[in-house]
């Protein structure tokens, strides 16, 4: 079809395409990843053993099906969380680029780009993210204990109704400050890295920078954000004692008895579990959000 037959782009769907498209990209990356990120979760809780040897205990006592525990919740996630954080970055990123007229961004105003789309969408996205680490956590408490959901309505519908609605957004100050990080590191890096792959001389748009930027990205976003989630999942999964009483009372607090019980290097619990979850995601989101304008186009989308 030559251009001059093309028909014009819907405005309402040009606006709502970086969005759909974030959002689809990470779905599509969560189906592959979700094995992996149950298995880190349950590294941060404290099951013992390599990665390979939790995930076939847990699939020999429990059934394959155990990890992919939390999917729906994770997909839940990913169609609010990543559906709003690209959809910004997207429109904060070519907004930014206005301002500095057409010229390439330096790498402290993709970052800013970045640490604000990331926070924005983790507003939206935390009681998907609440849920998902709670029906991760479940099987690690006495039986007593666990909360049982039936999926992620049911687990919207009881924490709403068990907590208030403000139970809904528990952690959601460590899950923002973790998003802001992961952001950043993800699309400032992966932005940053496709530019200097191109000034290097191979094709933009191409394999090597697609991929390439991507899995740069994937080491920063993992590297960036993992002391943010290993607080998050903590407060996330906490639940009183026989008082009542809460083990943490917020995220500072967390942060600090967990450098003084563990140091530093206790907030990277699980890093090559996380790196391994984080890094193909982040190549798989990105490689899908770059892929699907392409397929689009050819439909005329």
């Amino acid at each position: 079809m030559s251009e001059a037959k093309k028909s014009p782009i819907n405005p309402v769907w040009a606006a709502i395409k970086p969005f759909v498209n974030g959002g689809l990209s990470g779905m599509g990356a969560t189906c592959i990843i979700q094995p992996v990120d149950m298995v880190k979760v349950r590294l941060q809780l404290g099951d013992k053993g390599s990665p390979l040897t939790i995930a076939k205990n847990l699939a020999r006592s429990q059934g394959v099906g155990a990890l992919y525990r939390g999917l729906s919740a994770g997909l839940v996630r990913q169609a609010t969380y990543t559906t709003a954080r690209l959809g910004l970055y997207n429109y904060i990123f070519e907004a930014a680029k206005g301002l500095n007229e057409g010229r390439p961004l330096p790498l402290w105003q993709k970052a800013v780009c970045g640490l604000s789309a990331g926070g924005l969408g983790a507003l939206v996205g935390s009681p998907a993210d609440l849920t998902l680490i709670r029906m991760q956590a479940d099987t690690t408490l006495p039986a007593e204990q666990r909360r049982n959901y039936k999926g992620v309505g049911d687990a919207f519908l009881r924490i709403a109704r068990e907590e208030g609605a403000s139970g809904l957004f528990t952690g959601a100050g460590p899950t923002v400050v973790r998003a802001m990080a992961l952001n950043m590191g993800m699309l400032a890096s992966n932005d940053q890295a496709k530019e200097l792959l191109e000034e290097w001389g191979f094709a933009k748009g191409g394999s090597v920078v697609t991929l390439g930027g991507a899995t740069i990205a994937g080491f920063f976003a993992s590297a960036c954000s993992l002391p943010f989630d290993y607080v998050k999942t903590q407060l996330q999964k906490q639940k009183p004692d026989a008082n009542g009483k809460l083990p943490y009372s917020g995220a500072a607090d967390c942060a600090l008895k967990t450098l003084k019980e563990g140091g530093v290097l206790k907030f990277y619990t699980g890093f090559p579990t996380y790196f391994i979850r984080i890094a193909p995601h982040v190549v798989l989101t990105l490689s899908f959000l770059s892929a699907l304008p392409k397929l689009q186009a050819k439909y005329g989308l």
